[in-house]
């Protein structure tokens, strides 16, 4: 596995244009909660056509090959939404995809996959976190878009820290779901080339959260995570090849509790009319309640697939199952 480098601005910008026809601009829209030391803006994922940021990348990955090396179809390893993007990007370019995701990932973004055309390949956690990391792959006649540390998935995501400061350049804080990495590496890295001053944090769910321990470390820790019913953030450890990247990068680590992040998802609902999955108000979660939040703060909402019987246990006040 070739390790991933930070992506240089014309890099970042040849990507969002390769990916334009495929994917509307997302807004940031403001967050009116009348705070007296921050300013909260949203930066609406969900509004993607798959209801998360995983399209930019996909799409710039499977852009950024050659017909040749795309004649045999991708795979991708995937707790749901890169699985959904990937299969919506091969869905329109006419390429055969396969995702492997493991039994407990969500219903609706299985079912997202299945409806485009893509094919699904159950594996358990151990074996997906393996593939993930590089330490193991699948034999498999594809070629394989590692969903973290493949060069153009950083540089397709580079694209939403472009359109950040774009639209607010007196953005002050970013926050951004940490999950493989690779969101939070690519919007950092255009964010910092463009305003080196803006901060750019991390946010992880408090029951796996390997930014955290690996930052008061010094070095990448394996960890004990606890079942949350939020899927797309945390894991045991850090992608090692991501992690020198993405460490020069961020500016620190926010956790979250599920009690906020139910709480940000209901408000999301409430207060902007938004469906956001649990690692997509995760950041809204650290906007409200961390010190590093000040100023003009974008929050990243990632997503929002969430099951409907998940998100109705949130809306009822509840935290749901994991």
């Amino acid at each position: 596995m070739t390790a991933p480098y930070r992506p240089s601005l014309d890099e970042i910008s040849a990507a969002r244009a390769r990916i334009a026809p495929y994917v509307p601009r997302t807004p940031l829209v403001r967050l009116d909660l009348d705070l007296p030391d921050r300013q909260i803006f949203l930066k609406l994922e969900t509004l993607s056509p798959i209801g998360a940021f995983k399209l930019r990348p996909a799409l710039n990955a499977l852009l950024s090959r050659d017909c040749e090396a795309l004649a045999r179809g991708v795979v991708t390893t995937s707790s749901g939404n890169m699985a959904y993007g990937m299969a919506w990007a091969a869905n329109r370019l006419g390429v055969p995809m396969a995702a492997y995701m493991y039994s407990g990932a969500p219903q609706t973004k299985i079912d997202g996959v299945r409806r485009l055309g893509g094919e699904v390949r159950f594996i358990s956690m151990e074996t997906w976190w393996q593939y993930i990391i590089g330490a193991g792959r699948p034999d498999f006649p594809e070629l394989l878009i590692n969903p973290v540390t493949d060069q153009a998935v950083l540089t397709g995501n580079g694209s939403i820290g472009m359109e950040i400061v774009e639209d607010l350049p007196e953005v002050d804080v970013v926050l951004t779901p940490y999950g493989g990495g690779s969101m939070t590496t690519g919007v950092a890295s255009a964010v910092k080339a463009l305003l080196p001053k803006a901060k750019v944090f991390a946010v992880e769910d408090e029951n796996a959260a390997p930014v955290t321990a690996a930052l008061a470390a010094g070095h990448i820790v394996d960890i004990e995570t606890r079942p949350s019913f939020i899927k797309s953030i945390g894991g045991p450890s850090l992608v090692p090849q991501l992690w020198p990247v993405a460490r020069e990068l961020i500016d620190g680590a926010v956790t979250v509790s599920l009690e906020q992040v139910t709480e940000a998802m209901r408000l999301l609902f409430t207060k902007s009319k938004v469906v956001a999955e649990g690692a997509g108000a995760a950041s809204l979660a650290a906007a409200l309640t961390s010190e590093h939040a000040k100023g003009n703060v974008v929050c990243v909402i990632s997503g929002g697939n969430i099951d409907a019987a998940a998100y109705s246990a949130v809306l009822a006040g509840n935290i749901p199952a994991p």
